[in-house]
């Protein structure tokens, strides 16, 4: 016997009733009996189930999804996964069936593309669910992405040769466009979005606006750089470096690369690749610092990608002599060998 009953109220059927000790007054929304009857009968069913096994029995991967957008979450790549897991109670899915849900949607793209839009958006629902109560967290083991040596940085004099090539082609947007990118580890997308209102060259600064990591990034300028940008003649609400995208300055970049005989680099390689290397390996800057500096969140990305171990064996051994001081004539002396056989001396 239904523990709801039916009742009409201005044209409107309701369900009412108690369900687990709890008293239940729902608009049903139709003025149709029969429909109302029927969603009366899945409102119950679900209020039951939630009420014997918990939300995580009845909230739905879709339902969760919606919340997380509403509340700010990235929708870019949602779309594929909520198709894949709709119709889902988000407490049952479990990590494996993520990563086949990566394989299913995106069969022949990269680890490095299955993480981006598959996994890490449907973990980030998940505990966005958690969060809310409705399910527990989540922990998904990532598709292992092989290092690329697709990036390289740039030197000084790469990048000298880069500049005197572009102020001879009259192209002095672009010169302070890479440098903008060399010294201050911006993205294209970044540099390409400064305004004029943007950047403060008496306190020798300028902010990112509403960067990757979506919030606002104050960065620092060198003389050098506020000499170029002054020379552009800057003015509020205009484009600072002109350029209106990013794949115009990377095919500028290729051109001039060209022209002046160097090795073609992307905006990547010559600006925040090279700021995060050269950071660590030029500058020897603290971690934390060049991280700062460069609007880094994630150490262990910057940690893999820009920290390494230069003659490491040769630095520690010079170390040790320093701590040790000289080594005396008595302990440079042979020592005479002495045998042993099974533990006797021979």
């Amino acid at each position: 016997m239904s523990d709801l009953e039916l009742q009409e109220r201005n044209g409107i059927w309701y369900a009412v009733g108690t369900i687990g000790g709890k008293r239940i007054r729902r608009s049903l929304k139709t003025r149709d009996k029969k429909k109302a009857s029927e969603l009366a009968a899945h409102f119950e069913a679900t209020a039951w189930k939630r009420h014997t096994y918990g939300e995580e029995a009845v909230r739905l991967f879709e339902e969760a999804a919606t919340s997380y957008m509403k509340q700010g979450g990235e929708a870019r790549y949602l779309a594929p996964v909520i198709k894949f897991f709709k119709g889902r109670a988000i407490g049952t899915i479990k990590p494996a069936e993520i990563r086949s849900m990566a394989l299913t949607v995106y069969p022949k793209h990269s680890p490095a593309t299955r993480n981006r839009q598959a996994v890490i958006p449907a973990r980030a629902v998940i505990n966005h669910a958690h969060d809310l109560g409705w399910c527990g967290p989540l922990k998904v083991k990532m598709f292992d992405v092989p290092k690329s040596n697709k990036h390289k940085p740039v030197d000084r004099a790469w990048l000298d040769a880069f500049l005197t090539q572009a102020d001879a082609d009259g192209l002095p947007h672009l010169s302070a466009c890479v440098l903008f990118m060399h010294q201050t580890a911006a993205r294209v997308s970044e540099a390409v979005n400064l305004l004029g209102e943007h950047v403060d060259l008496g306190e020798r600064t300028a902010v990112l606006a509403k960067t990757k990591t979506e919030e606002w990034s104050v960065r620092h300028l060198t003389t050098e750089l506020i000499v170029r940008i002054a020379a552009l003649g800057i003015h509020e609400g205009e484009r600072v470096f002109s350029y209106t995208d990013r794949a115009s300055v990377n095919r500028r970049m290729a051109k001039v690369c060209k022209r002046a005989g160097i090795i073609a680099r992307s905006t990547h390689s010559a600006g925040r690749h090279s700021f995060g290397t050269n950071a660590m390996t030029g500058e020897g800057a603290d971690i934390k610092a060049a991280m700062d500096a460069g609007g880094w969140k994630s150490a262990k990305l910057f940690l893999e990608t820009y920290v390494h171990s230069k003659d490491a064996g040769r630095k520690l051994a010079e170390k040790f002599d320093r701590q040790n001081g000289k080594i005396g004539a008595i302990q440079t002396q042979p020592v005479k060998r002495k045998g042993y056989r099974f533990g006797k001396k021979a």
